[in-house]
């Protein structure tokens, strides 16, 4: 490594001397997760120390402790190099060894913007900025361990030797403040934990999660891919479409089964009607919008508003209720560039959306009709699953007594259904206009996925005047209930091949059985199974490529194909093949009909024919803090 530059501004170390620093003291009864919390940051801080020694230059910017480990962002010289990494690491090692003290002391807002700029630290006088902005605060509180200084609110751990269990895993681009007009910083990630077993046991799930990478299998297995010019847009395969519309049969026939009715509306609307929702003004970042004819017009982000216009467009009766109202609409959202992410963070999907009109009698039959369905498809996919209730976030629309009713609604639907204290509460995290349950999945790798979400609605029945004739012949107003139970298919999908590692049930895989012909003499032995097969609506194909018998079993394997059917001479005098299948291995010679039968009953029951390992789950033991920065 080159000698490091030399900083044309004093250090914050240099300028912080003089301040009257304290030695900072962890409590000693902390709980696991706050003393994982602690670690981690306290380790992004070991190395922006390490950073700055090898890159003095450099501008730090800011490094939360995050899920299962921590990160910090900085404006370098130049692009680091795994060699870069290895460096780093060492001389966190040595600073961790000497088991430096954290101190901690406060000072002035004014004061703090004038260190911060006089060691041209820009980055963090911006940070200063937001915090002003946010709190006002009259003092903010500096962190130091050895030769580094950060603006911090903590909380921390004593000392450096505490955080001598980690691992740097990866540099990524990250843009300052997540917007790709702003500069790219170079984002270091790293792990820390209490002992060496945990991060070795992490590192495991590590190298399992990356074999398992959605992205990768998407193209492994031909079903997905994405384009630069069509940022965060799905393009599916012929294969990958398959199994799309596979999700969406289900949905609609799972759905005509109870009740409801499917619409299909624009995608395209004039901003009044979310002005009117709402929707304009508490999430217009996150929309698309367009000019045309001098009037603003947005791409659909939500289905709700252009629903509530179909329930208002014809007088409605009591009779009808509940009005069950879905439709699987293709929606977009402004999603930022760098938190695009695969399938699990896109800028158009699908959402699994439905609408339920009632009355306040029904609210609590619908709701447990709703978790019913829920438990189904959860179980469908062999997914645990577990609910909480959001309440009323600080910005929020309507009357507080409405919210009040609502919350009480799901809360009593919530313990009758699921069980007093047997689900979550997520104080604050409701959306803007209602209440809701959200619905958490939790994969074979232990990671925890929020999905469904069922919402109780009492403000937008008044925003749009929906109204229904009762049964005394007044007009009352309904009760709204929002409800998804994949989310999205994109989204869920995504989950589903990293949680099978790609292997999916029968009934949702793109080819569903492949007849592997021993040699040319066979193939028309193999075609006359494959109408057998085609005749059962099985997607089945014939690998008849000049290839060995063994090359076409792997191949069959790698794709992830449920069944293969070997055909020889042998096999077509007696009328059967030789069984292997994805889950189980060889399985023998059978007869053909009773092959077709057993695919296509796990195809007409839906079986979950998938072997699944569950592997150790960090997220029971985990602080739970979000991927975003806690600046202060």
């Amino acid at each position: 490594m080159e000698a490091p530059a030399t900083p044309s501004h004093p250090s914050v170390l240099e300028l912080s001397a003089s301040l009257p620093f304290e030695t900072y003291r962890a409590p000693e009864d902390l709980k696991r997760p706050e003393r994982l919390f602690r670690l981690r940051h306290s380790a992004a801080h070991v190395m922006a120390e390490a950073v700055l020694e090898l890159f003095p230059t450099a501008q730090v910017a800011t490094g939360p402790a995050i899920e299962h480990g921590f990160y910090y962002d900085f404006d370098l010289p130049r692009a680091l190099t795994p060699a870069d990494l290895e460096q780093i690491a060492r001389r966190m090692k040595k600073i961790i060894k000497r088991n430096w003290r954290f101190e901690v002391v406060n000072i002035g807002v004014d004061q703090a913007r004038e260190l911060f700029q006089t060691a041209g630290q820009e980055y963090k006088l911006e940070v200063i900025d937001s915090i002003v902005e946010r709190q006002n605060p009259e003092s903010l509180t500096l962190f130091r361990q050895n030769k580094f200084v950060d603006l911090c609110a903590g909380p921390h751990v004593s000392g450096t030797k505490t955080c001598k269990h980690f691992k740097l895993l990866r540099v990524s681009g990250a843009y300052w403040r997540g917007d790709n007009d702003r500069p790219m910083l170079q984002r270091i990630y790293g792990t820390a934990w209490e002992n060496a077993e945990d991060l070795e046991s992490y590192m495991t799930f590590l190298e399992e999660a990356k074999n398992r990478n959605h992205k990768r299998i998407g193209i492994d297995l031909d079903l997905f891919h994405f384009h630069k010019v069509a940022p965060g847009s799905c393009f599916w395969t012929p294969r990958g479409y398959t199994v799309y519309q596979e999700f969406l049969d289900y949905w609609r026939q799972s759905h005509r089964e109870r009740g409801y009715q499917e619409i299909f509306n624009p995608v395209l609307y004039k901003k009044d009607l979310y002005e009117q929702s709402g929707h304009y003004h508490h999430y217009k970042d996150d929309m698309f919008i367009l000019e045309a004819d001098d009037t603003e017009y947005c791409l659909k982000p939500m289905n709700c508003p252009d629903t509530f216009l179909f329930y208002t467009s014809k007088r409605r009766s009591f009779r009808e209720l509940p009005l069950r109202i879905s439709e699987g609409g293709i929606l977009h959202r402004n999603e930022l560039t760098g938190a695009l992410n695969g399938l699990f963070r896109v800028r158009q999907f699908t959402q699994d959306d439905a609408h339920i009109f009632v009355t306040e009698q029904q609210v609590q039959n619908e709701i447990a009709e709703l978790l019913d369905i829920a438990r189904e498809v959860y179980a469908l996919f062999n997914l645990n699953y577990r609910f909480a209730l959001s309440t009323r976030p600080e910005k929020f629309m309507g009357d507080p007594e409405l919210w009040d009713q609502a919350e009480e609604s799901l809360r009593a639907a919530l313990d009758a259904n699921v069980g007093v204290d047997k689900y979550q509460l997520n104080e604050g995290d409701g959306a803007f206009y209602g209440p809701k349950i959200d619905m958490e999945l939790t994969d074979c790798l232990g990671r925890r996925w929020q999905c469904g979400t069922i919402q109780l609605d009492f403000q937008q029945p008044l925003n749009f005047d929906m109204k229904y004739v009762d049964t005394d012949n007044t007009s009352k107003r309904p009760i709204v209930i929002h409800r998804a139970i994949f989310g999205s298919f994109e989204r869920f999908f995504g989950i589903l091949l990293e949680h099978t590692a790609g292997a999916l049930p029968t009934w949702l895989a793109p080819v569903q059985a492949m007849i592997i012909p021993i040699s040319d003499k066979n193939n028309d032995y193999a075609w006359s199974v494959h109408e057998a097969l085609k005749r059962a609506n099985v997607r089945v194909e014939v690998d008849e490529r000049n290839q060995k018998m063994g090359y076409k079993i792997r191949d069959a394997e790698m794709k992830k194909v449920p069944y293969m059917l070997v055909v020889g001479a042998k096999e077509a005098e007696k009328g059967t093949a030789n069984l292997r299948t994805y889950r189980d291995g060889k399985r023998g010679e059978q007869p053909i009909d009773e092959i077709v039968a057993e695919i296509a009953q796990a195809i007409s029951e839906r079986t979950f024919d998938v072997n699944i390992t569950p592997l150790r789950s960090f997220d029971d033991e985990d602080s739970h803090v979000d991927d975003d920065v806690k600046e202060y």
